[in-house]
C-alpha cells in the first residue's frame, strides 16, 4: 500500500547560540556583520536586573559604540517603535541587538523593518508584506516563553484601536538569537508562569495546526515534554538554573516549532484580548486555553491523544471523548499548580465585549491554521465559556 507523501514544508531558523553564558558573546557576533554603531533595544527591568549592562560591556569590549533604548511597554505600541527606529537612523545605526522578554525583542524587529522601508509599521501587517531586508538583528532573550528570539512573528499594540496586529515574515527571523538561561533567574513567579504557559500553548497549538508536520512535530513535542514536566517545579525552586535550563530549551523547541507551523485560536483570541485590555499575553493565553482544546479536540483527536500522552496523561482504553475531558482537567490542574485560576470576568470583560474581540480575532493569521474551521460566532462561544 502507498503511503500519502508529505506536501511541500519549509523551515526557518536563527543561528541559535544556546548555553549559559551565552549573552557575553553578543560583541563578537555584533563584529561579524562590520557593526559601526549598535542600537540596543531593552526595557527598564532588564536594565535594573543587569541584563543590557552585560550586553553593552560585551559591545564595548570589542569597540563598537552604541546607544540604548528602553521606551518598550509591556505589549510595545505602533508609537514606540517608530520613536526607536528614528533613534536608529538620527544615530546613523546598522546593527540591532535586543535583550529582554518577547516586548523588545518584537520592537526590535518592527523598528528593523521600519529603518528598512522608511514607512510606518502599521502598513506591514499580515503575512509576507516585507519587501527590503532589515538590519543584522541579534536577540537575547530573558524569559523562557514568547520565543520571539527564534520566530517569524512580530505583534505589535494599536492603542488607537484597541487591538493587537501580527506581522509573519522570514524577514523578521533574526539573524542571531543567544538564549542564555542565566537571564531568566530575574523573572518573578508570576512571570515565569506566564511565559511558561505561553511556550506550552506554543508547542500544543503548533503540533494540532494545520500547518504542522515532520519538520516542527518533533519540536512541538519535546517543548510540550520539557515544559509540561519541568515548569511547576522550576517555580517552586526559581534559584535552580538546570531547571531553568529545561523550560529555556523547551521554550525554545517551541518557538521553533510555532514559527514553522503557525498557530490557532488560542493565540488569534489572545492577540484580540490582550490588545483590547492591555494583558500580558500569557495569561490570556492561560485563560483560553482548555476551552479552544475542547472546542478543537474532535477536529485532531489522535493529535491531540498525543499531547495528552506527551503530558504524561495515561490514555490506555480511553475513547476520545474521554481524552479530551482528561486533557482538559490536567490543563486546568497545570495551570493551578503554577498560580492561574483566572477567568475573563475578573479582568473586566463582559458579554457586551465578546463581539468585538471575536471580530478582530478572526482577522488574525493564527486562525488559518487553526486545525477546526471557525466562524465568529465559533469564537463568540469560547470566549463565553471563558468568561
Amino acid at each position: 500500500m502507498s503511503q500519502a507523501i508529505t506536501p511541500l514544508r519549509k523551515f526557518v531558523s536563527p543561528e541559535i547560540i544556546f548555553g549559559a553564558g551565552s549573552r557575553h558573546s553578543v560583541g563578537n557576533y555584533a563584529a561579524t556583520f562590520g557593526a559601526r554603531r549598535v542600537l540596543v533595544v531593552s526595557d527598564p527591568g532588564v536594565v535594573e536586573a543587569g541584563w543590557a549592562g552585560d550586553v553593552l560591556a560585551s559591545l564595548d569590549r570589542q569597540g563598537i559604540p552604541h546607544v540604548l533604548f528602553t521606551a518598550v511597554s509591556p505589549n510595545p505600541r505602533v508609537e514606540e517603535v517608530m520613536a526607536g527606529a528614528e533613534l536608529y537612523r538620527a544615530s546613523a545605526c546598522d546593527v540591532i541587538v535586543a535583550v529582554g522578554g518577547g516586548s523588545p525583542m518584537d520592537c526590535a524587529k518592527a523598528i528593523g523593518i521600519v529603518a528598512a522601508h522608511g514607512r510606518s509599521i502599521l502598513e506591514f501587517e499580515g503575512v509576507d508584506t516585507i519587501r527590503m531586508p532589515s538590519p543584522p538583528l541579534i536577540l537575547i532573550p530573558t524569559t523562557a516563553g514568547t520565543s520571539a528570539d527564534v520566530s517569524q512573528f512580530v505583534i505589535i499594540s494599536n492603542q488607537t484601536e484597541r487591538m493587537k496586529f501580527s506581522i509573519v515574515s522570514k524577514a523578521v527571523v533574526p539573524d542571531v538569537s543567544l538564549i542564555d538561561p542565566e537571564t531568566t533567574l530575574s523573572m518573578d513567579p508570576f512571570l515565569s508562569a506566564c511565559t511558561g504557559i505561553d511556550a506550552l500553548v506554543h508547542a500544543i497549538e503548533a503540533f494540532v495546526s494545520t500547518g504542522s508536520g515532520p519538520l516542527t512535530d518533533p519540536h512541538a513535542l519535546e517543548a510540550i515534554r520539557l515544559i509540561g514536566g519541568n515548569l511547576v517545579a522550576m517555580i517552586a525552586n526559581p534559584q535552580d538554573i538546570a531547571l531553568r535550563e529545561q523550560i529555556m530549551l523547551g521554550s525554545m523547541q517551541a518557538g521553533l516549532a510555532f514559527s514553522n507551523a503557525i498557530l490557532g485560536a488560542v493565540h488569534a483570541m489572545s492577540h484580540s484580548l490582550g490588545g483590547f485590555l492591555d494583558l500580558p499575553h500569557g495569561l490570556c493565553n492561560a485563560v483560553l486555553v482548555e476551552h479552544v482544546v475542547a472546542f478543537n479536540f474532535d477536529a485532531a483527536p489522535e493529535r491531540f491523544r498525543r499531547v495528552a500522552e506527551t503530558l504524561g496523561i495515561d490514555c490506555r482504553g480511553l475513547t476520545p471523548p474521554q481524552v479530551r475531558a482528561r486533557l482538559v482537567e490536567h490543563l486546568i490542574a497545570f495551570k493551578q499548580a503554577v498560580g492561574f485560576e483566572d477567568n475573563l470576568r475578573r479582568h473586566g470583560v463582559g458579554s457586551a465585549d465578546i463581539p468585538f474581540l471575536s471580530r478582530h480575532a478572526m482577522r488574525d493569521p493564527c486562525i488559518l491554521t487553526n486545525p477546526r474551521q471557525s466562524t465568529q460566532r465559533d469564537v463568540e462561544v469560547v470566549y463565553g465559556e471563558a468568561l
